[in-house]
C-alpha cells in the first residue's frame, strides 16, 4: 500500500470537507452506537474522528470494524464531512469535521493495553478531558513505547526537538560550529564517579564515560576553533535524588578572546528564545548576585527569586540582650538571622510555629530550634517577649520591617553555615506552604564570584573544577587561609531556585594551571599522569577562554513546565537508575568478563566480601548488612543449623500442593459486642507508653523512606 497521499488526522479543517482523504494511524478509542461506530484515529498530529455509518461505509467494512479496539493500527479511506450541529467536540483541534470511512484496512493488532493512552474523551461535554487511574512510573517506563504514544508525551519530545532546533539556529548566526568529542576517553576527577567501561584490546586498563567534554572544548581553543558549541551526552555516578539521570544531556559552549559579559549577554538571548519556544517571556537584563549576597540573602547558592522573605542580619540588636540562648550564641561568636512573613499571622498559628516549626521542622533542617515573634497592636507577641526590653523590640520591628498581622521567625546558631542553611530552607518551607511562591512566574539571576576553593580535611579541594581562573593569580598554594581567600570567575544561571547551568572562564596561563593543582595537593607524577596532554597544550600559546554548560534536561522541563526531566526524556531511568524497559543494568555472561580480563584484576587478590561467604553465619549478615556483636555468635549459629534441619525436613516431605498463605484454615474473628468502643488503654495512655513521639491521640512512627 502507498502512503505518499496520506494525509495527517489532526491538520484536517472545515477547509477538507467533501475531501476524500486517505488516513493511518492508531485506534484511540471507540464509541459503538450499534448501527453507527465511532472511533478516534490519532497519529503524530492529532487526532480526527471517523465514523462507520450502514448508511454509507459498505458492509464488509462495517463488519470488519467491529472486531477493532484500542492501539490497534489501521489505514482508512473516507470522506470529510461537517459535523451535525451540537455533536462538535471542542476538546480536539477537528472537533468540527468528521471522517465518513468507505474503506479500512487493519495494518496491526494489539495485546490488551497495560494502561490507558487516551487523552481526550469522544464527546464535548462538559470537564471533557478524559480522567485516568494514576500509572506508576515503572510501569510507564517498563511499557515505554506505549507511554510515548500519548500526545503529551509526544508534544514533549516533540517541542525538545524544536527547542534543539531554535538553539542550532541561534548558535550558528553566531559562528559557532558544532563538534563532537569523544565517549570513550580517560578517566580525570570532575566533582563525580566515572562510568568506567574496560578495554578487551588493552587489558587491565578502562575508558571513562565523561562526566563533560570539559578538556576536549578547551583543546578546541587552543586548536583555534574561537566559537565550539554541542549538546552531548554526559555520565555521572552520583548518589541517587528525585531529578537527576545517570546519563543526561547538555549543551556545551565554549569561546576565545571573551570575558564574563560575553557570556551573560550570549546565554540571556539563547535562553529567551528557548523559553518563548514554551509560550515563556524571559525579563531582561537578568540581575546578578554573588555568591555571598545569595549566601547572606536566601541560604542558598540556587536563589529562588518570586517571591521577597530575604534574611535580615539582627546580631547586632542582640548584643546587650537578657535572652540567655541567645546572649550564649553571641558569646560564642555566633550569628542571628530571621525572615519576615508578611500577613502570615492567621496562618501560622502559636501551635504551628512553637509544635511543629520550632520543635520539628526547623530541628530536622540542621538548626538546634527557632523563635518566633508575631506582630499585634504594634507590639511583639511571643513565647519569649518578656525577655527583651522595649529597645530591643522596638529595633525587632524596626529592622525586620513588620507591621500588624506579620510573623518573624529567627534561627541563632555559633555556625553561620548552620544560620544560612536552616533558615534558607525554613525560608522556602513557609513559602511553598502559604502558596506565596507564583506558579507562573520565571525569575532569572546569575549567580557569581564562588570561592575558589572549599577547605576539606586534607586541604582544599576546588568547588567548581580545577581549571577555572582564580579572580588573582598571587596566591601561594601552600598557605590554605590565602587559598580560601580567593574567589573564582564562575557563573551559574539560575531560574526558580534551579541551578540550570554553570561556567567560568577557564586558566589558560601553564604557571598558574600548575600553582592550582600544586595548591589541591596532586603531586607532579600525579599532575603528568592525569592532565599531561593538556598541560603539554598549554605550553603552545592558548587564548583566553571561556564558556557554560546548560542541563539540558532541566531547562526543556522548565520550559514545558513539567517537574520531572523523565517527562521530557524519551527513556530514561527510574529512580534507582534501572531501566524497567531494557532491565539494565543486568548481568553478563561469565565469557564476557573473562574477555574483558575482569575475573582476577588483581590476581591473588579476594574480591570484596568474599571472605564473609566463608561461614554462613558471616554470609548471611554481609548480604543483609545485619551485624552482630561477637558473643551473639553462638546462638544465631544454633537457630541457623535448626533452620537448614528444618527445610531440609520439609523438603524431603514435600508434596505435590497448591501453595498455601497458612496451614489453618481461615476463619474470622470479631471484636465482642455490635459498637464500635475505645480502648482504655488509650485511657490511660498505656497503649503509646512505647511510642517515640506522641501528638495527641496519635503517634508518630517511623517515615517511609523513598
Amino acid at each position: 500500500m502507498l502512503y505518499h497521499d496520506r494525509s495527517n488526522c489532526g491538520r484536517l479543517g472545515s477547509a477538507d470537507i467533501d475531501k476524500t482523504v486517505h488516513l493511518a494511524g492508531w485506534v484511540d478509542a471507540l464509541r459503538d452506537h450499534g448501527e453507527v461506530l465511532f472511533i478516534h484515529l490519532r497519529d503524530r498530529s492529532g487526532i480526527v474522528q471517523l465514523v462507520f455509518s450502514s448508511e454509507f461505509t459498505p458492509e464488509a467494512v462495517c463488519q470488519q470494524s467491529t472486531s477493532l479496539r484500542n492501539e490497534y493500527c489501521i489505514t482508512a479511506f473516507g470522506r470529510v464531512v461537517k459535523r451535525a450541529q451540537g455533536t462538535e467536540n471542542p476538546n480536539i483541534e477537528t472537533g468540527d469535521i468528521e471522517i465518513i470511512v468507505t474503506d479500512m484496512t487493519i495494518l496491526s493488532r494489539s495485546d490488551t493495553l497495560p494502561f490507558s493512552i487516551t487523552e481526550k474523551a469522544m464527546v464535548g461535554s462538559a470537564n471533557e478531558i478524559e480522567s485516568h487511574e494514576p500509572v506508576s512510573e515503572d510501569l510507564r517506563l517498563q511499557y515505554r513505547y506505549l507511554d510515548l504514544r500519548r500526545p503529551g508525551m509526544q508534544q514533549f519530545l516533540i517541542k525538545r526537538h524544536k527547542i534543539n532546533a531554535c538553539i542550532r539556529e541561534f548558535l550558528d548566526q553566531k559562528e559557532f560550529i558544532e563538534v563532537e568529542t569523544p565517549i570513550l576517553t580517560k578517566s580525570t576527577p570532575e566533582g563525580a564517579r566515572d562510568y568506567l567501561v574496560p578495554s578487551r584490546v588493552n587489558p587491565g586498563h578502562f575508558y571513562a564515560l565523561p562526566q563533560s567534554p570539559q578538556l576536549f572544548k578547551q583543546l578546541l581553543m587552543v586548536a583555534g576553533f574561537e566559537r565550539y558549541y554541542q549538546i552531548t551526552r554526559c555520565f555521572r555516578d552520583e548518589d541517587l535524588r528525585s531529578n537527576r539521570q545517570p546519563e543526561f544531556t547538555q549543551l556545551d559552549l565554549e569561546a576565545s578572546f571573551i570575558d564574563e559579559e560575553f557570556i551573560f549577554n550570549l546565554v540571556e538571548d539563547l535562553l529567551c528564545r528557548m523559553f518563548e519556544v514554551g509560550g515563556t517571556s524571559l525579563p531582561r537584563p537578568f540581575p546578578r548576585m554573588t555568591w555571598q549576597q545569595a549566601m547572606d540573602k536566601t541560604g542558598s547558592d540556587r536563589p529562588d527569586l518570586r517571591f521577597e522573605m530575604h534574611f535580615v542580619e539582627a546580631t547586632d540588636i542582640f548584643k546587650e540582650t537578657r535572652y540567655s540562648i541567645f546572649r550564649q550564641i553571641l558569646q560564642r561568636g555566633g550569628v542571628i538571622k530571621g525572615i519576615n512573613v508578611k500577613q502570615a499571622s492567621e496562618s501560622l498559628s502559636k501551635n504551628v510555629l512553637q509544635n511543629e516549626y520550632a520543635k520539628q521542622i526547623v530541628p530536622g533542617f540542621g538548626a538546634k530550634g527557632m523563635t518566633w515573634m508575631r506582630v499585634t497592636e504594634d507590639k511583639l507577641d511571643s513565647n519569649i517577649v518578656q525577655f527583651f526590653n522595649d529597645q530591643e523590640q522596638r529595633s525587632i520591628i524596626e529592622l525586620f520591617n513588620a507591621s500588624n498581622g506579620d510573623v518573624i521567625l529567627i534561627i541563632a546558631d555559633a555556625s553561620l553555615e548552620v544560620v544560612n542553611s536552616a533558615l534558607g530552607r525554613l525560608r522556602l518551607h513557609v513559602a511553598d506552604r502559604l502558596d506565596m511562591i507564583p506558579k507562573d512566574r520565571f525569575v532569572p539571576v546569575w549567580v557569581t564570584d564562588f570561592p575558589l576553593f572549599e577547605a576539606t580535611e586534607d586541604g582544599v579541594t576546588s568547588s567548581h573544577h580545577p581549571f577555572t581562573a582564580p579572580d588573582r593569580i598571587d596566591f601561594d598554594p601552600s598557605d590554605q587561609e590565602d587559598l580560601l581567600s580567593l574567589l573564582s570567575r564562575s557563573y551559574d544561571i539560575v531560574i526558580n531556585g534551579e541551578e540550570l547551568g554553570g561556567g567560568s572562564i577557564r586558566i589558560h596561563d601553564p604557571s598558574i594551571q600548575q600553582k592550582v593543582f600544586t595548591a589541591l595537593g596532586l603531586s607532579p607524577q600525579e599532575t603528568e599522569e592525569k592532565f599531561g596532554f593538556f598541560l603539554q597544550a598549554l605550553n603552545f600559546g592558548p587564548p583566553p577562554h571561556g564558556g557554560l554548560a546548560l542541563g539540558m534536561d532541566r531547562v526543556v522541563a522548565m520550559i514545558l513546565k513539567t517537574p520531572s526531566i523523565r517527562e521530557v526524556t524519551a527513556f530514561p531511568k527510574n529512580r534507582s537508575a534501572f531501566c524497567p524497559l531494557t532491565r539494565a543494568p543486568s548481568l553478563v555472561a561469565h565469557e564476557q568478563l573473562s574477555e574483558l580480563g575482569l575475573l582476577d584484576l588483581g590476581k591473588t587478590e579476594a574480591l570484596p566480601g568474599s571472605d564473609q561467604e566463608q561461614e554462613i553465619i558471616d554470609y548471611i549478615s554481609w548480604v543483609s548488612r545485619i551485624g552482630f556483636e561477637e558473643d551473639e555468635r553462638p546462638i544465631i549459629q544454633s537457630a541457623l543449623e535448626d533452620a537448614v534441619r528444618m527445610a531440609e525436613e520439609v523438603s524431603g516431605n514435600a508434596r505435590e500442593y497448591e501453595p498455601a498463605i497458612s496451614v489453618f484454615r481461615g476463619q474470622n474473628h470479631f471484636r465482642k459486642g455490635s459498637a464500635a468502643t475505645r480502648s482504655s488503654s488509650v485511657k490511660t495512655s498505656d497503649l503509646f507508653k512505647n511510642a517515640p513521639f506522641v501528638k495527641g491521640d496519635y503517634f508518630k512512627v517511623a517515615s517511609i523512606l523513598e
